[in-house]
């Protein structure tokens, strides 16, 4: 129960990686709102865990979305302990000169934006308790990049660097900035990624990962657990590559 008591917010929670980070972040005895724009699914998730999660519908890349997303969880749970910022999107394979202005605005709402919004508002919160963790969903696309998908990989680039500059900033007033990068994985975004989900593209990306397979949300939801326990109070400013390998 390494995150007994603690209460803890999960945007993108309602499936891939988000959803791994919530199932083991009750299991670990934390209290959880499940943020994401498909109410659905984030019912879906916190239906499975009684009283220990709420599900909330919010637009991440919303400043208004974002106060009500910070009220709710600590009006249903209490003071918050953790920020998770995971939601996130891409585009598809695609030249750079082929992205569309819309595409771009998209990344950058949703994968920057929204996390200088959800930082803004839980900071003030975390300083005046003299502790708080946030973790960014980053990827390895911010260290080893793919072609064809250059806004993304800048974003998740972007993501790397404000968590090291938060995590030197805010250091003094007790509170810790982490990240994950993970590799591609069985989510909802890797059609995005691979352009098209066939044996053979499958194939292609998994020879880039020496482990040989995708990461999976458990494997997300266990380093999320312990980057943001208190068994990691002397890690902060850290990007942990969830990747089998393929960084290196």
């Amino acid at each position: 129960m390494r995150l007994q008591d603690k209460v803890a917010i999960v945007t993108g929670g309602g499936s891939g990686f988000g959803e791994g980070i919530v199932r083991k972040f009750v299991a670990e005895g934390a209290k959880v709102l499940v943020v994401d724009r498909n109410f659905e699914g984030a019912e879906r998730v916190a239906q499975a865990f009684g009283g220990a999660a709420a599900a909330l519908r919010a637009d991440v890349a919303s400043a208004a979305d974002t106060h009500a997303m910070i009220a709710a969880a600590e009006s249903r749970f209490g003071p918050l302990d953790i920020l998770v910022n995971n939601a996130g999107v891409s585009h598809v394979p695609t030249p750079t000169e082929d992205v569309s202005e819309d595409e771009f605005d998209r990344i950058v709402a949703v994968n920057m934006k929204a996390i200088y919004l959800a930082t803004r508002e839980i900071v003030p919160r975390f300083k005046s308790r003299k502790h708080g963790v946030i973790l960014n969903m980053a990827s390895t696309a911010g260290v080893s990049p793919r072609p064809r998908l250059s806004w993304y990989n800048a974003s998740k680039g972007w993501v790397i660097t404000a968590t090291r500059a938060l995590a030197v900033e805010l250091a003094p007033f007790g509170i810790r900035v982490v990240a994950l990068n993970p590799v591609a994985g069985e989510t909802p975004l890797l059609k995005t990624f691979m352009g098209e989900d066939t044996p053979e593209m499958r194939a292609k990306f998994l020879a880039t990962i020496p482990i040989g397979r995708f990461s999976q949300p458990e494997d997300l939801g266990n380093a999320a657990c312990f980057l943001c326990s208190d068994e990691a109070s002397m890690i902060t400013g850290v990007a942990m590559e969830v990747d089998g390998g393929r960084c290196i």
